[in-house]
Order: C-alpha cells, then sequence, then structure tokens
C-alpha cells in the first residue's frame, strides 16, 4: 500500500488558539479563530529569474553574502487582513488590527 503526499496549494487555513497565544502580551483566556495562508505556489520562471541565473553563472554578478537572500520564487502570502476583537482578563475589549488574513495568493 503506498501513500500518497498530497501538496496543497496556496489558501487560508485556521487554527482555535487562545489570544496569550499569540505572543502580543495580552492576558486573556479567550478563544480566537486565527487564519493564516500556506501552501505552495506553482514555479514560473520570469526573464528576470533567467537573466539573474544567467549573470551569476557567467560570473557578471556574485553570489550573495552570507545571510542575505534572492527569492525569485512566489511565496504565499495574505492579501487581505481582518481585525480580531477580544477581551482581556481584567474585562477590557481590545481591537488588534490586520491580525487575522482574510485571503491568500502567491506573491512574487
Amino acid at each position: 500500500m503506498s501513500v500518497s503526499k498530497e501538496i496543497l496549494s496556496c489558501g487560508l487555513h485556521s487554527i482555535l488558539l487562545q489570544v496569550r497565544d499569540l505572543g502580543l502580551g495580552y492576558d486573556s483566556d479567550e478563544t480566537i479563530l486565527f487564519k493564516y495562508c500556506s501552501g505552495t505556489c506553482p514555479r514560473a520562471r520570469s526573464n528576470h529569474d533567467l537573466t539573474l541565473t544567467n549573470l551569476l553563472l557567467t560570473g557578471l554578478l556574485s553570489s550573495p553574502v552570507p545571510g542575505e537572500l534572492w527569492h525569485n520564487a512566489p511565496c504565499c502570502r495574505p492579501t487581505h487582513h481582518e481585525d480580531v476583537a477580544f477581551l482581556d482578563n481584567a474585562h477590557r475589549w481590545h481591537k488588534v488590527e490586520k491580525l487575522s488574513a482574510a485571503g491568500c495568493s502567491c506573491v512574487g
């Protein structure tokens, strides 16, 4: 029996978690639905990517120094965000702007 690994394309995913687990310093037992983007993006090589590769191979452009990366593939990122409101343990309302993803797309 073979197990196939399904490759998920870029899309919106969600997880239920407590506000305190966000790492933003709020003391709240409330649970929220945090939405995020995850998945693969098709690797389409643009003329820029082809030229960059050629310049590196011919030595006309030196390789990036350690810690400096060139990104030449699209990545799955939020295109829209939504605010999240919650009550903390001292009974105060908080609104965190642009906390959760509302839409995803391959960017780059």
